[in-house]
């Protein structure tokens, strides 16, 4: 009985990338900054016996050449190493993909101008498309600073928010109840299909609730509307080989729902963490859970809060005793990321860094299996698991594993 668990600590990076210059990235260190912005506001390191004793922070130093402000404990049990990215974007499609065994060897278009993001070709193929006199926003932005800015002119208006950032993505945001649910996705699918041709990676769907920019709130409804991975993905050769690939959270929707079995949704990383166990309790043979733990990128990288984001991987350390616990003989841990996100970088975009890549099985050693140099490892570390065909990237890391 052969099963793989992928945890992606969305945005969670060990160091700036080789690359990292191209993107004004160099000194980027999610991981290393966090922690020590954590010890400088709560005056205690970071306390992750788990991660750390899985290969964590050891993985980091040798990615950074840095010590950590993380209480020390040695690696004992587990894989671990760390991947530098060969995608061309820093963005969640992209890394999602590579490690999925299919990298973006090809460059994403993006609004690159602050403000005035979007031309006035492409707003008013848009407002003829969807019936809207008119879009506000029409810049960079932080998603909770727009709503907040925007929020009650979009009420009283009736007109979407729109927005993008440093990735290749188009957002819309718009209020549950004055707007609607069904009217924001229909006008996001109409979006996407003009924005194909342009190659833009995401449509993103953001609504929130709230009467006031005080209690202005995004919900857990979001959609992201992608584009097709390039080629075929582990996910859908597994599939197509009669196995199951069960995805929690905004998984399916980074895939474009190629190659995924079941649909699990969940809004915070609690609900996140206890759908993939449940899963872990009933997945049959062959069969590859797939959780992306969205909050670690979207609340705390993105809103650059240091604290918030140490303050979390504390509790995936602690509830990942419970993942270790429910593992079979026959399952592979693997936890990774899709990108950077420094909560201490300036702006609010992600930071294109190596990411993690530890790996657990209930009969592995302590091994360190160093630098990857594409995320593209991890697909075909599954493929040999799974004894599927051979991906066209990336180097198994299964026989260094030893179990």
């Amino acid at each position: 009985m052969t099963r793989a668990i992928i945890l992606v600590i969305d945005g969670f990076g060990l160091g700036h990338a080789p690359d990292a210059e191209s993107f004004g990235d160099v000194n980027a260190n999610t991981f290393a900054n966090l922690a020590d912005k954590f010890q400088q506001i709560k005056q205690r390191p970071l306390k992750l016996p788990n991660l750390s004793k899985l290969g964590l922070v050891k993985a980091c130093e040798q990615a950074s050449k840095r010590k950590l402000c993380v209480e020390p404990i040695t690696p004992s049990k587990g894989a671990y190493g760390y991947a530098a990215e060969i995608s061309t974007g820093r963005d969640t499609p992209s890394g999602h993909w590579e490690m999925a065994g299919v990298p973006v060897l090809f460059e994403w278009t993006y609004f690159t101008d602050k403000k005035n993001s979007f031309s006035l070709e492409l707003i008013t193929q848009i407002n003829q498309e969807t019936g809207y006199a008119d879009m506000l926003g029409n810049c960079h932005a932080s998603g909770t600073n727009i709503i907040a800015e925007l929020g009650e002119k979009h009420i009283k208006t009736g007109l979407p928010i729109c927005y993008t950032s440093g990735d290749s993505v188009f957002q819309v945001a718009a209020h549950e109840q004055h707007f609607g649910l069904d009217n924001l996705y229909k006008y996001c699918e109409q979006v996407r299909g003009i924005l194909d041709p342009l190659n833009i990676g995401r449509v993103i769907a953001r609504p929130f609730i709230g009467d006031s920019p005080a209690d202005f709130e995004r919900t857990g409804n979001r959609r992201d509307y992608s584009v097709l991975p390039p080629a075929t993905t582990v996910l859908e050769k597994l599939t197509k080989i009669g196995g199951t690939v069960i995805s929690v959270g905004k998984i399916s929707d980074i895939f474009a729902h190629q190659g995924i079995s079941i649909k699990t949704k969940a809004t915070g990383l609690e609900a996140l963490l206890d759908k993939t166990l449940e899963h872990m309790a009933t997945a049959p043979n062959n069969s590859l859970i797939f959780t992306n733990l969205v909050n670690f990128d979207q609340d705390f990288g993105h809103r650059r809060d240091p604290v918030g984001f140490g303050e979390a991987l504390e509790y995936l350390d602690e509830r990942l005793a419970e993942f270790l616990n429910q593992m079979t003989d026959d399952d592979l841990l693997l936890l990774t990321a899709d990108h950077g996100c420094d909560p201490t970088w300036p702006g609010n975009d992600h930071t294109r860094e190596f990411v993690p890549v530890l790996a657990y099985h209930n009969h592995i050693g302590c091994i360190n299996i160093g630098q990857r140099n594409t995320f593209a490892d991890i697909g075909q570390t599954l493929a040999s698991l799974f004894k599927l065909e051979a991906m066209d990237y990336g180097q198994s890391f299964l026989n260094e594993l030893n179990f």
